[in-house]
């Protein structure tokens, strides 16, 4: 108003110039206005806007004066109206246009045709105009003085008002025609909101379904390319997204078809190349490959990738073990499910037919995997342990270490499992804690079996003096009791050294002996049973005091004669009964009392394990053992991780002779025979039984070198020999397969250059069961190691951090992954197995819950990278499939990356030999080839040193943060600024972290760098010398172009960005086409200096209009939203036109108020009574970590409103 008045003094004359003069006032009491404000009145849209931008909008012109352009505030304040405004007038212009030429045309057509010098008349002659109308302005005063300006100011601010509500009408009007033709035309029943609602949801439609053609085109030409053939990438390069079935096909078979896979040992034997070897742990044949297995490839693939790439003749062999009791379980399950039938039922070559048939398709189904999975293995010198050259070595091996006494036969305690019928070692078995007394189920019982009770029961003493009370957890084996141990230390049993007990089934006289080694006087009643045949501490107490070993049970688990009495034919747990009925029946049971402890089951049949004295082979392991210790002590043999040491020697120092006999068909028979005399009856000795003679036993590699033995050894005798019908310990096989795949004992090419191998990559938990075999049996075999170092990987684990179990569901196969499948899908993997029916059904439940919507397909290398992501050393990978897909996203983000950078290097780009001195260069240029070449010497460093989870977060860094996020950003406004040096170096630098980025991301993920580097632009020669990615030269770090003070610099730079994107996400500033200034304050000069050279980029990635690094608040304009990024720097953003302040704290206040609900409701909640005694640490923890977000959360909102307050004042 005092503007208006003032205008209104000074106006004088009346002219033009006064006019644009008072209206140019009018505009900078609007530009102060809006300093504050969104709108000039209110907070939103209103009349008096509509009447303003009238006026302005036809003086913000090109040819309006350059004045104009120093009114910011009013500039965006058009802006902000604009969309809303300019179509009315747009419209009304067209609509007044056309209703002026209307009104002419019916003008001319009512009034006949004048000649151009006819003039009206006035009584009869021409009308004469008036001089001083036809020089006043129209509009003019009554008496033709000219017009004060700034009412002609205000008159045509009220005129353009008129004009702007008449345009809004007609255009309204123009609208509601427009969308009644529409309506009428096409039968439509929306609005037109809806109408550009359908409009735009068809565009996208139409995207989606052309981008679906491209895809469904793409497929079927990849489809369509021969067997290793390559790839014609043009005929792809439409495909806007990544999808892995398209990006991963045809790869492979080109790679195998080229002979990237295949190692030439003569390079290694002339010296020219060093060799780097690998065996795959072969997976058992027993089905299809798990996660586990996927890790294990994943983690081999990546070091033999880079190890290739890095000048290294490599030799990965991929190959599959037989797996004896596994397969033969499975198979015989089959078996009984489908036909109903034993393996007795065959007979041994009929069943052991279909165990190779079974055998073949599980290999063939697991090979596909293994190229699924991306492995590059050697196919020409893939094995199966039950290959004949491998067969040769395990015969060979056995003969060799039975001849020099490491091999013999002797009767010991053995795992047995009644169900299958044979021995097992330790890793065949599962452990259960036991509490207390518990039923269970056993295979074989119709009713549950008591365990986790401590039986007591007296012995008579034979001359009548009393009784002796011991207890047992297993009181069926007392009836192959033999002896009863008190200490000798022990008072109270002072008097009963060197008497008997008799047994009360059968009679048997047993002695009572004194052993300090097994007796703890304190613990029970200080007396113990012995049950020599049946227990390993018995087992050992029996031969120091030479007690007589009795086997009371058959191998199927039931009661046999051996003293048993009525209790002959039973099977053990039912004896387990009736043996206390009959105690209690003689006045000798003395109780029951729950007891702790821990049950050993077999890990396929899930039968309880039974401690068996039986003739087996076994391998002395003391000396080998001695020697394995010492190779780890003296380095020649490297343990990762180094935790792993302190087990090995455990294992080692405690070593046990080794049981390799196991009672199966299938496997490696064991070439042992024994020797039956002509002429001669069974009663001089079963092979298998307790009546075997040990001395009737030969070895020999075939039956004619075995006779010829038998011969030798037994001379004047007529003598056959049978072949043991027991097979070898699949890890007696496993152990020697990092030479034996070389064609050991043979002498070979491949043995001499590529054993010993390099490295053995597997999990932690077979690192004794087979690890320290391998180590031991080629120390033995061939005098030298099988492998200089050992990475042990974690185990995989679901989300849950569950083992994997079939019976949980959360047993995935890799390519459900790499494909996805759905929850049906995923049931029916569990169907046609030998999972019980309950087991299914618990199993579908597991799946159900942690995969509703079944597994998003991944690809290939997403799953790879996720795998080698989780692989932190020593600890599990809990594995979630969700991770998995977040990189199949990153996947796309890498596709995007290179389309984009292929449309900005342009069809004729010539890539650089080299890139130019990093002076040459602008400072992002230099900040990003710095950053690459640091990652290239951190990723090369965590290799080196097995951290593979770093290496891979390097990478991932790298490409995620550094170059998308950063430099591609920065890149985007100098590609369109006309600087063609600039440019050019712009480009180069580009081309060079995409090439040397996918080299460094290659051994990780296979598929998409491969896809991608062959679509970057390369010289002839480079494309000549390197024809697939993955014989190309992995990257090596050029220090010239690391600068980490540049990188400092940038990093710093990097947090001032953060902060502004916080700052402006905290005002809703999130669309691009807001670009506010932004002011950086430096309060000291080393902070000045250290953003400066970085202010463009910062502008750039903060989205600023323009950014200025100032020292001083004094030239920072009013209305700013601040964000403090230090003590030293403090970032302003200039809102004004940009937010309604207002607005945004009545908004805030909404949601004030739902906090502090929450935060009531959390208060109430913890001071209830007794909320501090009863409710567990766990949920108060939790309930304390949410109030403190509840008070975070206020806090923050009560900063914001205050922030928008100011803006408001």
């Amino acid at each position: 108003k005092k503007q208006k008045k003032k205008q209104k003094k000074s106006a004088a004359g009346g002219s033009l110039e006064d006019a644009n003069a008072a209206i140019e006032a009018l505009l900078d009491s609007a530009e102060s206005q809006l300093l504050q404000r969104t709108y000039l009145a209110g907070e939103r849209l209103s009349v008096a806007d509509l009447a303003v931008f009238a006026v302005a909008r036809s003086f913000f012109l090109p040819s309006s004066p350059p004045s104009a352009a120093s009114r910011p505030s009013v500039m965006r304040w058009m802006e902000t109206c604009s969309p809303t405004f300019l179509p009315f007038f747009e419209q009304a212009d067209g609509a007044l246009e056309k209703e002026r030429k209307q009104t002419e045309s019916q003008t001319q057509k009512k009034q006949p045709k004048k000649a151009k010098d006819q003039q009206p008349k006035q009584n009869g002659h021409p009308k004469q105009q008036d001089p001083a109308q036809s020089q006043a302005p129209q509009g003019g005063s009554k008496d033709g003085a000219e017009e004060d300006p700034v009412k002609k100011a205000k008159k045509a601010a009220k005129a353009a008002e008129k004009e702007a509500k008449k345009a809004k009408a007609l255009a309204k009007a123009a609208a509601r025609k427009k969308a009644e033709e529409e309506k009428k035309n096409k039968g439509s029943s929306g609005d037109d909101k809806a109408s550009k609602k359908n409009a735009k949801a068809n565009e996208a439609e139409q995207r989606r379904l052309k981008a679906k053609e491209e895809e469904d085109a793409a497929l079927e030409f990849v489809r369509s390319v021969p067997a290793g053939e390559k790839k014609d990438l043009s005929k792809t390069s439409t495909v806007a997204a990544y999808n892995p079935r398209i990006v991963e096909a045809c790869w492979y078979d080109w790679w195998e078809k080229s002979e990237f896979f295949k190692p030439d040992p003569k390079k290694v034997l002339d010296k020219s190349k060093k060799p780097y070897v690998i065996v795959i742990p072969p997976p058992n044949v027993t089905g299809t490959l798990h996660l586990g297995h996927a890790l294990t490839g994943s983690i081999e693939d990546t070091i033999v990738r880079w190890k290739r790439m890095s000048g290294y003749e490599v030799c990965w062999v991929p190959g599959t073990d037989h797996a004896g009791i596994a397969t033969q379980t499975v198979v015989e399950r089959k078996l009984m499910r489908e036909e109903g039938k034993t393996r007795h039922d065959l007979g041994r070559e009929a069943f052991l037919e279909q165990v190779h048939a079974f055998a073949k398709e599980k290999k063939d189904t697991i090979l596909g995997q293994v190229r699924r999975l991306g492995s590059s293995v050697d196919w020409s010198r893939e094995r199966f342990t039950m290959d004949e050259d491998l067969q040769v070595a395990v015969r060979e091996a056995f003969c060799v270490m039975h001849e020099k006494g490491l091999i013999y036969r002797d009767s010991r305690l053995v795992n047995w499992c009644c169900h299958l019928n044979t021995a097992l070692s330790d890793i065949e078995l599962d452990y259960i804690d036991v509490p207390g007394k518990t039923m269970l189920s056993v295979p074989g019982y119709n009713e549950g079996v008591e365990f986790g009770v401590l039986t007591s029961f007296a012995y008579k003493l034979e001359d009548g003096s009393g009784e002796l009370v011991v207890a047992t957890t297993r009181i069926e084996t007392m009836l192959g009791d033999t002896a009863v141990a008190v200490h000798p230390d022990d008072k109270k049993y002072k008097h009963v050294h060197g008497k008997h007990v008799i047994h009360p089934v059968n009679g048997r006289r047993i002695p009572i002996i004194t052993d300090a080694i097994l007796v703890d006087m304190d613990f029970g009643t200080g007396a113990v049973k012995i049950t020599p045949a049946h227990d390993p501490n018995d087992f050992a107490t029996g031969q120091r005091h030479n007690l007589e070993f009795i086997n009371v049970f058959d191998d199927n688990g039931c009661l046999n004669g051996n003293g048993t009495g009525q209790f002959e034919g039973m099977k053990r747990f039912e004896v387990r009964k009736k043996i206390v009925e009959f105690l209690d029946s003689k006045g000798l049971f003395r109780g029951k009392q729950d007891n702790e402890m821990r049950l050993a089951l077999c890990s396929r049949s899930k039968d309880v394990i039974e401690p068996m004295l039986k003739p087996q082979w076994w391998v002395n392991c003391k000396e080998m053992g001695e020697d394995a210790c010492q190779v780890v002590r003296s380095r020649e043999l490297n343990i990762v991780p180094k935790e792993f040491e302190r087990t090995w020697f455990n294992w080692m120092e405690n070593i046990r002779d080794w049981c390799i006999s196991r009672q199966l068909w299938w496997g490696h028979r064991i070439p042992a025979y024994y020797v039956k005399f002509e002429g001669e009856s069974d009663e001089h000795g079963i092979p298998g039984r307790n009546s075997e003679r040990a001395e009737r036993w030969v070895v020999g590699r075939t039956a004619e070198e075995a006779t010829k033995r038998a011969k030798a050894k037994f001379p004047g005798k007529n003598v056959t020999v049978l072949q043991d019908e027991d097979v070898l310990d699949t890890w007696f096989s496993s152990g020697l397969f990092p030479f034996s795949v070389f064609k050991w004992p043979n002498n070979s090419e491949d043995l001499d250059a590529f054993f010993p191998t390099s490295l053995l990559e597997t999990g932690h938990d077979i690192l004794f069961f087979w690890v320290a075999r391998m180590v031991m049996m080629s120390r033995f075999l061939t005098g030298k190691l099988p492998f200089k170092d050992v990475f042990l990987h974690a185990m995989v684990r679901d989300a849950h951090g569950r083992k994997m179990s079939k019976s949980l569901g959360n047993v995935i196969d890799p390519i459900s992954v790499i494909e996805g499948i759905t929850l049906e899908q995923l049931h029916q993997t569990l169907m046609g197995g030998n999972l019980d029916p309950k087991e299914v059904e618990k199993a579908k439940a597991g799946q159900a819950s942690d995969y509703p919507n079944g597994i998003e397909e991944c690809g290939t290398d997403a799953l790879r990278f996720a795998l080698v992501a989780y692989t932190l050393q020593g600890r599990d990978v809990n594995l979630d499939v969700k991770r998995v897909v977040g990189y199949r996203h990153w996947c796309n983000k890498l596709w995007n990356a290179l389309r984009f950078a292929m449309m900005n290097l342009g069809d004729n780009y010539q890539p650089p030999t080299s890139i130019v001195a990093p002076k040459s260069l602008p400072v992002f240029c230099r900040w990003i080839l710095s950053r690459l070449n640091n990652t290239v010497a951190s990723t090369v460093s965590c290799m080196e040193n097995w951290e593979f989870s770093r290496a891979t977060s390097a990478i991932h860094h790298f490409w995620q943060y550094d170059l998308c996020d950063v430099f591609i950003e920065l890149m985007k406004p100098v590609m369109q600024s006309g600087d063609e040096g600039t440019i050019k170096h712009t480009r180069d630098t580009l081309w060079a972290c995409l090439e040397i980025g996918l080299r460094l991301l290659h051994p990780f993920m296979p598929f998409l760098t491969e896809e991608l580097w062959q679509r970057l632009p390369k010289t002839k020669e480079y494309a000549s010398e390197y024809p697939s990615i993955m014989v190309s030269r992995y990257p090596e770090c050029s220090q010239a172009f690391v600068d980490d003070a540049l990188e400092k610099g940038m990093t710093y730079a990097n947090v001032v960005v953060n902060q502004v994107r916080s700052l402006r996400t905290s005002y809703g500033l999130t669309n691009n086409k807001q670009k506010p200034e932004v002011y950086l304050h430096c309060a000291t000069g080393a902070a000045h200096a250290a953003l400066a050279p970085f202010g463009e980029c910062i502008g750039a990635l903060t989205n600023a209009s323009k950014l200025h690094c100032v020292t001083s608040t004094d030239k920072i304009p009013a209305g700013c939203g601040v964000a403090i990024v230090d003590e030293a720097v403090t970032a302003h953003v200039v809102l004004t036109g940009l937010i309604d302040p207002q607005a945004e704290v009545k908004r805030l206040g909404k949601k004030m108020q739902d906090a502090e609900k929450k935060k009531t409701a959390m208060d109430k909640k913890m001071k209830m009574p007794d909320y501090e005694s009863k409710t567990p640490a766990k949920i108060k923890e939790e309930n304390l970590e949410k109030l403190q977000k509840i008070n975070t959360e206020i806090s923050n909102i009560n900063d914001a409103i205050a922030g928008f307050q100011k803006l408001a004042i």
